[in-house]
């Protein structure tokens, strides 16, 4: 029965993250770090936007990797998006 416990211990999802990042403004672009937890861990997710003239357009950022902390999720999902920047940035939005 206690390895019965451990196991379903171990399994507990991990607590929402309360905390906000902040934006990060590149070339043009916002970045919105919002890590999701996932299974004890944190799912890379965010929105990039940028406002031309009076629209606002947004595109969602998420990928598989999964870190043990909201903060290190934040940090990657930041240096991912800036790589989709760099490569794709005028094709984000038509």
């Amino acid at each position: 029965m206690a390895i019965f416990n451990w196991f379903k211990k171990a399994r507990r999802p991990a607590p929402p993250s309360s905390t906000q990042f902040a934006s990060v403004h590149y070339q043009g672009y916002d970045i919105h770090p919002e890590p999701l937890a996932d299974g004890g861990q944190y799912r890379v997710h965010g929105c990039i936007t940028q406002t031309a003239g009076d629209k606002k357009h947004s595109h969602t950022l998420i990928r598989a990797d999964l870190l043990p902390s909201a903060e290190q999720a934040a940090e990657l999902m930041i240096a991912k998006a800036k790589r989709v920047i760099d490569d794709h940035g005028s094709q984000l939005f038509p």
